[in-house]
């Protein structure tokens, strides 16, 4: 199914589709764009019954101001509702539709960039998911949304063709989608945002890093550990959306690499990964209230690893951790009280033939998406990769697995970069 969608860059008065400038994406371009709208073109008379919300502000806001002096109708997010019922509302609104609400006025452009609406949302429970892709070869992501099984191709990623090439982590946060790698012999991080679907380069993290542990943990996001050239690294940073800057955090209690990080419990867990030559089967968590690191002896202990495996695949749903066991092929749930892992059953895409490279593994809302081949490795050229969810149930036996489809690229020439974006 194929949506229709509006183009970037476009806004709306009067029932016509207007271009906006290529280099407006700065708030303060987007004030200028907020401003042409609603001052730069008259309203044609007669249209009041068929207003649109922008064209519906607008009309407000003169009626207001008969001197008809340029202001910015920041008295109300909706006229005649309160603030309070006025945000719920908002808050219903797909995250694809935010975009225009940014060219309204300058009040909802501050709701949407300082992430308070983003917060609304989650607070509501109001959450849309989507799995960014990349396919090798290709210089371009795709977003996949399973509620909608619909596929929309991002913008080309403007970096050097070296970037392509090396390993990458990704997290999403806010309306940003961060992906770290390595860009002719150096460190470098491209930064996607959904509200100008454009792709900007930077911030770099304070210490350059790859094979990093990383989780979205809601108003920010935390990447800790990995490897700095052969230096494993014990490290960790937060990095916000809104200012899209880098802050430090305490070291972690242990160095690790190709480690995972997950949020759960409004705490940062990190599991896994390696030590130099020595396999850890630590976890370790970090407080945000009290800033400080604990570690969680032999939470890993019931998967197995080895030095040539990918990085755990770790994914929360409903705050309930779950793990895919990579020699196996079989999915997990973790008993906080025991410290210890319940089997939930095998899942649908073989993972043991590779080592868990070449698969993907996440959280989708209160669902589980899971990406990758089905068949053995001389069938995947044929199959592609396949697509399942399921809605997890720590207390079952065995977990129902709901197909959604197949990509055409085969796991030989498939490089996931997969994140979700919440609220």
């Amino acid at each position: 199914m194929f949506l229709f969608s509006v183009p970037r860059h476009t806004y709306k008065v009067a029932n016509n589709w207007h271009q906006v400038p290529d280099n407006v994406e700065s708030a303060s371009g987007c004030r200028a764009l907020v401003w042409r709208t609603r001052w730069g073109h008259g309203i044609p008379n007669g249209t009041e019954s068929s207003l649109t919300l922008e064209e519906h502000l607008v009309t407000s806001s003169r009626a207001m101001n008969p001197n008809d002096e340029p202001q910015d109708a920041d008295y109300s997010y909706i006229p005649l509702f309160s603030d309070e019922v006025a945000l719920l509302i908002i808050a219903r609104i797909p995250r694809s539709d935010h975009p225009k609400l940014c060219c309204i006025n300058t009040r909802y452009l501050t709701l949407i960039e300082s992430g308070e609406l983003s917060k609304i949302r989650r607070e509501n429970r109001q959450i849309e998911a989507s799995v960014i892709m990349l396919a090798s070869g290709e210089h371009h992501c795709w977003e996949y949304s399973p509620h909608f099984e619909s596929w929309r191709k991002l913008p080309v990623l403007p970096c050097e063709p070296s970037f392509y090439d090396g390993d990458k982590e990704s997290f999403s946060v806010g309306y940003s989608l961060l992906i770290s790698g390595r860009e002719n012999g150096l460190s470098s991080v491209w930064r996607y945002e959904f509200l100008t679907n454009s792709w900007h380069r930077g911030p770099s993290m304070i210490t350059s890093r790859c094979l990093f542990a990383s989780a979205n943990c809601g108003d920010v996001a935390y990447v800790a550990g990995g490897l700095m050239n052969k230096t494993i690294l014990d490290s960790a940073e937060q990095y916000d959306p809104v200012d899209k800057s880098w802050k430090p955090l305490p070291n972690m209690r242990r160095r690790r690499q190709r480690c995972s990080g997950c949020f759960m419990d409004n705490k940062f867990y990190v599991i896994g990964g390696m030590d130099d030559d020595k396999i850890l089967t630590c976890g370790e968590f970090y407080d945000r209230e009290k800033r400080t690191w604990h570690l969680i002896p032999g939470m890993f202990n019931a998967m197995s690893s080895s030095i040539s495996q990918s990085p755990p695949f770790l994914a929360v749903v409903d705050n309930e951790l779950y793990a895919l066991e990579p020699t196996s092929s079989r999915l997990k749930v973790y008993l906080k009280i025991s410290n210890s892992w319940k089997d939930l059953g095998v899942v649908p895409v073989r993972t043991n033939y590779t080592r868990g490279w070449g698969v993907a593994f996440k959280s989708l809302g209160d669902r589980l998406i899971i990406l990758g081949a089905v068949g053995n490795s001389e069938d995947n050229q044929s199959q592609g990769i396949s697509i399942f969810t399921c809605r997890p149930d720590p207390n079952a036996t065995d977990c129902q697995w709901d197909f959604h489809g197949r990509t055409g690229n085969s796991i030989g020439s498939f490089i996931f970069i997969c994140s979700i974006m919440m609220a």
